[in-house]
């Protein structure tokens, strides 16, 4: 049996989490896994868990993820990370476990919906203070060559303390220090900007980290009127008018 591996990292050399984490109950499914909330039988610490599959999932993928949240999640607006371990499952299959920060203040776009199911709308400044707070994460993410990617309502969690966090890395990029620029189409459709869907039909088409700052105007759009434009369409379709 050969260690499992990535491109860049073993996955066999990571602790179990069995020692140190016990799922508690279901929070809901990011980009890549589900997630759960677990507590840590040694300290009684709470947290959450996204639980990958590292034979299904892209390892480049995974690899990504565990990357950024290891290096760049010493920020105030960036989720917490608390360490990566491997379970060994022969009968459901071997899973990573990426430990994280718990937001439990949901995501924005949940708060959002909520105030309209009572008949009201976000207020401007707290719209403004989601918006500023989500910016200082973004600038901490670019300041170290990466873009997020899926910037959007879900991927912005609340803190029980009024704290705002960037989420789920999943399809974020590093960029080198020779390739300032991606050409690859990732991101959820209606928060996509038009530079990134242009390399879906345009090979020589790139883009940089200020697709994210297109995304968060959406994002603006979303907490002020519960939807991003064009919700109203099929996401094909909105991927061909968005650019237009």
């Amino acid at each position: 049996m050969f260690p499992l591996i990535g491109k860049t990292i073993i996955f066999d050399n990571f602790p179990d989490p069995s020692d140190t984490w016990e799922i508690t109950e279901t929070i809901g499914k990011g980009t890549y896994g589900k997630v759960f909330k677990v507590l840590n039988k040694k300290n009684g610490q709470k947290a959450a868990v996204k639980i990958l599959d590292p034979i299904h999932d892209i390892d480049e993928e995974i690899e990504a993820e565990y990357n950024i949240l290891r290096t760049l999640s010493d920020h105030p607006n960036v989720v917490k990370f608390y360490g990566i371990y491997f379970k060994k499952d022969r009968i459901n299959g071997d899973k990573l476990w990426l430990v994280l920060e718990l937001c439990n203040g949901g995501s924005v776009t949940d708060l959002v919906k909520g105030f309209l199911k009572r008949g009201e709308r976000m207020s401007e400044p707290l719209i403004a203070y989601i918006l500023h707070e989500a910016l200082m994460g973004l600038q901490h993410l670019h300041n170290n060559k990466t873009i997020h990617r899926d910037v959007k309502g879900n991927n912005i969690l609340l803190t029980m303390e009024g704290g705002v966090k960037l989420v789920d890395f999943g399809v974020s990029a590093q960029l080198s220090s020779t390739r300032h620029r991606r050409n690859t189409s990732v991101g959820t459709p209606f928060w996509m900007a038009p530079e990134v869907i242009a390399c879906e039909q345009q090979l020589d088409t790139t883009y940089d980290a200020r697709c994210d700052t297109w995304s968060l105007g959406i994002t603006a759009i979303e907490l002020g009127d519960g939807d991003p434009p064009l919700a109203d369409l099929h996401p094909m379709r909105a991927l061909f008018k968005i650019p237009r």
